[in-house]
């Protein structure tokens, strides 16, 4: 993988729903040889009303998004920043669907890249919780202003890079996790490995 582009990739959205709900902000670097070569980030234009629930976990407003970028030439940008490269993500499930039904809404297509979620590597190697912040705080990575897409990517980079030094990160190419009580995801790629697992709490 070190000789890959990898593209590192954050949705903040307009719920939690891949199908029905929107991308309001996107941010993506894409990386090679553990270098950051290119990155993008904007916010995305939503015709609706963004709920107070996602207003509270974002600090975005109706008005903030008034002067982001159409869907359309956000995603374009997007697309050519994932190109040939290997996604990853944290719970890349949430991202890797909203990023599907925006595909096959835009441009009626989906993608086929490799991906690595760092949340699965989480549940195998951390202890609960595992949202990024948390993840993050147990290897000291610092994450100011989490749930904004821009800071994740580079706190989620950071932790990529930090397995790297433990696991052999290649070895989780394409495969997601899930927890036993909640089932598989809604969607994921046809490509996925998925398997069930379970919360590891410290003793």
């Amino acid at each position: 993988m070190k000789d890959s582009f990898i593209t590192v990739f954050d949705f903040e959205t307009s719920g939690l729903d891949a199908e029905k709900d929107r991308v309001i902000e996107i941010a993506a670097i894409r990386c090679k040889g553990g270098k950051v070569v290119s990155e993008f980030s904007t916010l995305v234009r939503f015709g609706g009303r963004i709920p107070p629930k996602i207003t509270e976990i974002t600090g975005l407003k109706d008005g903030d998004l008034a002067d982001g970028m159409d869907e359309d030439t956000a995603f374009r940008i997007l697309n050519r920043l994932l190109k040939d490269s290997i996604l990853v993500a944290h719970n890349a499930a949430f991202d890797l669907a909203f990023l599907h039904h925006a595909l096959m809404r835009l441009a009626k297509r989906s993608f086929d890249n490799p991906f690595v979620d760092t949340l699965t590597i989480s549940r195998e190697l951390l202890y609960y919780p595992y949202t990024l912040q948390e993840t993050c705080n147990q290897y000291a990575i610092t994450l100011d202003g989490a749930h904004r897409a821009m800071n994740d990517v580079y706190a989620c980079w950071e932790l990529f890079q930090r397995f790297t030094q433990e696991v052999d990160v290649a070895t989780y190419l394409n495969k997601l996790s899930y927890l036993k009580k909640y089932g598989p995801p809604k969607w994921t790629p046809p490509h996925a490995v998925l398997y069930p697992t379970e919360n590891r709490y410290r003793s």
